[in-house]
């Protein structure tokens, strides 16, 4: 039992830049659209104004500042520009199939920005398979209850 505890906590320590990044343009973001408003070539919004520049920035600099208190800013700054890296993908993903801003998208919403996170950790080094698929299994439950307290909070519009 000590052994799973200790996985779970792990693989929430590992992550946990990636976590901060995600969840920092919630509270600080706001301003100038990362995409300036633009469209693609299909018309549609190519990520929508809710990802913004400050929101983008802030979010990189305050995991980035989370791996550094963990004892690793290079690892903690590529989870954490990996992270919003893939939300961005989630979001260009989500406009492209017609899904509006805030409109649930399951499993891009939950796990787009930890694979992003873990694509670009890679780049350093990569913790065990078996902290992966925990860090995979955790998240969505994660995600879920820290946006139904942002929802709660007046920080989201929607629960999800």
């Amino acid at each position: 039992m000590d052994s799973i505890i200790n996985l779970i906590l792990f693989s929430i320590y590992w992550i946990l830049p990636a976590y901060v990044a995600n969840g920092t343009p919630l509270i600080v973001g706001g301003g100038t659209p990362i995409d300036f408003g633009k469209k693609f070539f299909d018309g549609k919004p190519i990520f929508g104004k809710g990802k913004t520049i400050r929101g983008f920035v802030l979010g990189v600099v305050a995991g980035t500042i989370m791996g550094f208190i963990e004892g690793g800013l290079l690892l903690g700054f590529l989870l954490s520009i990996g992270a919003l890296v893939g939300d961005l993908t989630g979001s260009f993903l989500k406009r492209r199939m017609g899904i509006k801003r805030g409109q649930h998208a399951w499993g891009m919403d939950q796990l787009g920005f930890v694979v992003g996170a873990i694509a670009f950790a890679a780049l350093l080094s990569l913790p065990s398979v078996s902290v992966i698929i925990t860090i995979l299994i955790l998240t969505p439950a994660i995600h879920i209850s820290t946006n139904y307290c942002a929802y709660k909070l007046k920080l989201k519009k929607v629960p999800w």
